[in-house]
């Protein structure tokens, strides 16, 4: 029996916020990378009201609905201009109504990745992460990528893209996402592993050569094998002492795309996103794929 599950292929969440758009030219320049369809997808939230409909509501729901077709059109021209008509990829919209995060949720059962805005249109318009980004990183079934308007330089496709790595099993598929858009993008790779998650230096009596020496020798074990699977790939190896979130932030200055995994070597193993990996999707001045194991 042939497989009847739609291929959503780099799937985009949409709401007209410059976040939104900023999301689309990301995606755009993915999928010509990954020569795969572009899918954005609108989700109109329903009213619940307990009296009776009114004028005031039927209109409302008709404003949605033309709320919804005007910010599909506008992210389709977002990204037509964001690459040239020779790579453009396939283009598919879907206009779906219930939940947002319940939506997404399903449909990345279907998609290669799921890219949103760092925030949208919520009504907390200074929150750092939207409460939909943040909800999704947690439950969507396919790496997910936080994009943001105006932090990716023009000479972007000359930077590394730079992975956090905490030498766990669960970090391994973040790994591998890492390593593929390396090759894919024809750029370095920065390994960062940091020795604690929290600020540990310098204390007393611990000499942190000795916690490097170990560093670079994990970082070596993890990467032995994809470095053998990705010749093409060089990679720069980073050890730090202590708390990695920071490190990330500041080297996602230089990045053109930062790797972290969904949770690592946290003593809470119940926890679908560790704290470094929210902090980094909250404030990393480039896009963050977070890929859950």
């Amino acid at each position: 029996m042939s497989d009847s599950s739609p291929d959503l292929g780099i799937l985009v969440g949409v709401d007209g916020s410059p976040e939104s758009h900023a999301a689309v030219r990301w995606a755009a320049q993915e999928a010509v990378l990954r020569r795969r369809p572009v899918t954005l997808m609108h989700v109109v939230t329903p009213i619940v009201v307990t009296w009776p409909i009114d004028t005031v509501v039927a209109n409302f729901y008709e404003w949605q609905e033309d709320n919804a077709q005007r910010v599909l059109k506008q992210s389709q021209e977002t990204l037509a201009a964001a690459v040239s008509d020779s790579t453009a990829p396939t283009v598919n919209v879907e206009l779906r109504h219930d939940g947002i995060v319940p939506e997404f949720t399903e449909a990345s059962k279907h998609a290669d990745l799921l890219v949103l805005g760092s925030r949208g249109l919520g009504p907390v318009g200074g929150a750092v992460l939207g409460s939909v980004s943040r909800a999704l990183l947690h439950h969507a079934h396919c790496p997910t990528v936080i994009a943001k308007e105006g932090v990716v330089p023009r000479d972007a496709g000359a930077l590394p893209v730079l992975l956090g790595i905490d030498g766990s099993p669960a970090s391994e598929n973040a790994t591998a996402f890492a390593f593929d858009e390396a090759s894919r993008r024809g750029a370095d790779l920065v390994a960062l592993h940091a020795w604690s998650d929290v600020a540990v230096f310098p204390i007393l009596g611990m000499d942190w050569h000795q916690y490097e020496q170990e560093g670079h020798e994990i970082l070596a074990e993890r990467l032995a094998g994809w470095q053998e699977r990705y010749p093409d790939v060089h990679i720069r190896r980073r050890i730090v002492c202590d708390t990695p979130a920071r490190w990330l932030i500041d080297e996602s200055r230089h990045s053109q795309l930062v790797v972290v995994g969904s949770r690592g070597r946290g003593g809470i193993a119940g926890l679908l996103l560790g704290s470094v990996s929210t902090t980094v999707a909250e404030s990393a001045l480039a896009p963050v794929a977070v890929v859950r194991g």
